[in-house]
């Protein structure tokens, strides 16, 4: 033992002093090479940690950039922005958002295009093949594959489990009123925008801002009150619908506006559209343009000359400049001749006649007569006050812009006096013969509720008292004697003005084809509303006329008698000749 302790001892001191024989070399070199051995793998291992590592790393690096990214392309689109709901002016809901689902995918993720197309087409039947699978495969970080799907629709594809497609919340525009009330309310697109009619002006007003800025998105927003009324809405478009067929027109229209507040209580102009689904595909995948007409709003976004309802502003200019009296007599015994144009009268009387009968035989000759004694500059201007001349003021976007000759020269002034060689809107000439009507104030329409102290204090007096007195009594006259005879209704007083004009067609006057207008007020004792009728190429009418008495005036008829009770006006029953006895001739 003691042997061998010593034998040890040497060794070491070998070792320290660095004396290894060769039999201990060869034990001292396998243990530095377990020991190299072992330092290389704890190495490696050590670098599979780090690389390890540093691909979770530039992994989490990476999807935190491209999570952003799809966050913003969602949001960019508006597809949780909420928009307020829309009422009439007795709380009926007219437009409210619902809460839909959308599909989408990262196609980064999708490992088999072919197969995604074939499931997601089981479910959604009207999927585009070619288009899905073309997004598919395009590598980028987001996709929209089909907009507000169904309930049914998303369950059935979460039960595909499809991975690298998902769903995101979204807003779909719903207006349960269908086509009612389409050209006002308007419409908005697959994102919530708003794109016609009042929904655009929402977004005018700053609401487009707030979507932006997401400042809308689950925000409980005010309901927007407007002025119509949706129970005369409906009697209107009703009654507009019907004559477009029974009268085989291009096109008809109506509005119905209070003369005290300018408010516009309804307004139809067809052929229109469901803003449930403002474009229609066609079997062969194209889109229906004969549809897509139907936003084509008559009433306010297109100009037309308005004819004889002219003559109502004609005959107010005469008496407001006090040229004429309801006593005066024009000679209306022969055609007028100027600049190679000769101006007759329809069913002329060929006689002198009282200011009454000029407006109740619809006399052109006897208007011209008048403008005449007014003057060119006088007669533009008046025209000018009453807005005929100008664009109008409304919410509404997309009025269209009146036209007039750049130069007035006295042929226009003729032929304006009558209606034709200006052209403006439906909606304004209704305002225009409003200010007529309500004592001589004209007042801006509006499609937002007003009060009668809102309108006060914008309207703007355009014509004296007294003139508005003549021409309620004149739109009386006529009612009761004239051309608004087919426009009247029993209890009801009502009084107007017909106009039947040539329809200019590229530049010319079509004399075979008429744009036939009413413009009416009642109760005449005390006018509470116009109203407003539209006629466009007539094939026929009441009585197999197509002109505007035949049209337009048993349109007006329809709509007073159906939503004068529903406005709270009273019937009246009782002699109508008191009035007449005030004017000798």
């Amino acid at each position: 033992m003691i042997s061998f302790v010593v034998r040890l001892r040497r060794r070491a001191h070998f070792i320290v002093k660095g004396r290894i024989s060769p039999g201990n070399r060869s034990f001292v070199g396998a243990s530095a090479r377990r020991r190299n051995q072992a330092r290389q793998r704890l190495g490696i291992l050590m670098a599979g940690f780090c690389l390890a590592f540093l691909v979770i790393g530039a992994r989490l690096f990476q999807y935190g950039l491209v999570e952003p990214v799809l966050t913003a392309s969602i949001g960019n689109t508006n597809t949780i922005a909420s928009r307020p709901d829309i009422i009439d002016r007795n709380g009926e809901l007219l437009a409210t958002d619902l809460d839909m689902v959308s599909l989408y995918a990262d196609p980064r993720r999708i490992v088999d295009a072919d197969e995604v197309v074939e499931k997601l087409a089981a479910v959604i039947r009207d999927l585009d093949w070619s288009e899905t699978h073309k997004k598919l495969r395009s590598q980028t970080a987001f996709q929209w594959l089909k907009r507000q799907l169904t309930p049914r629709q998303q369950a059935d594809i979460l039960a595909l489990g499809i991975p690298g497609i998902g769903f995101r919340p979204e807003k779909r525009r719903f207006y349960p009123g269908g086509a009612t009330a389409s050209h006002i309310v308007g419409h908005v697109n697959v994102d919530n925008q708003g794109l016609a009619g009042m929904e655009r002006y929402l977004d005018q007003q700053g609401l487009a801002d707030l979507r932006m800025t997401g400042l809308t998105g689950d925000a409980a927003l005010e309901p927007v009150r407007l002025s119509i009324d949706l129970r005369v809405q409906n009697i209107v478009r009703d009654v507009v619908a019907k004559a477009m067929v029974d009268y085989q027109a291009e096109a008809a229209g109506a509005v119905v506006l209070d003369v005290e507040t300018g408010e516009v209580l309804a307004m139809a102009s067809v052929p229109d559209y469901d803003p449930n689904e403002p474009s229609k595909v066609l079997p062969d995948g194209s889109v229906d343009k004969e549809y897509e007409k139907g936003w084509f709003n008559r009433m306010s976004n297109a100009t037309f000359e308005m004819g004889s309802t002219f003559k109502s502003f004609t005959l107010a200019m005469g008496l407001d400049a006090e040229k004429i009296t309801l006593n005066s007599v024009v000679d209306a015994s022969r055609p007028i001749r100027m600049g190679g144009f000769t101006i007759r009268d329809f069913k002329g009387k060929n006689r002198p006649l009282s200011i009454p009968e000029v407006f109740q035989y619809s006399s052109n000759i006897g208007t011209a007569a008048v403008a005449d004694k007014v003057g060119i500059e006088g007669h533009q201007e008046f025209l000018t006050k009453l807005g005929l001349l100008s664009k109008m003021e409304t919410e509404m976007p997309g009025v269209a812009t009146p036209s007039q000759p750049r130069t007035w020269k006295k042929i226009n002034s003729v032929t304006i006096s009558y209606g034709h060689g200006v052209a403006t809107t439906p909606l304004q000439t209704a305002v225009a013969a409003a200010a007529l009507m309500n004592g001589g104030k004209l007042i801006s329409p509006t499609f937002l509720t007003r009060s009668r102290e809102e309108a006060a204090s914008i309207s703007r007096r355009v014509i004296k008292e007294k003139t508005s007195e003549d021409m309620r009594y004149l739109y009386t006259w006529n009612g009761q004697k004239g051309s608004g005879r087919g426009a009247q209704v029993e209890g009801f007083d009502v009084g107007g003005k017909t106009g039947t004009a040539d329809k200019v067609i590229n530049g010319r006057y079509a004399t075979n084809i008429n744009f036939n207008a009413f413009v009416a007020a009642f109760p005449m004792d005390k006018p509470k509303y116009v109203v407003l009728s539209i006629a466009d190429a007539p094939k026929t009418g009441e009585h197999g006329g197509r002109t505007a008495a035949s049209t337009a005036a048993p349109m007006i008829k329809q709509i007073i008698g159906r939503v004068a009770p529903l406005l709270g006006v009273k019937p009246s029953f009782g002699s109508r000749d008191a009035p007449f006895m005030l004017v000798n001739y």
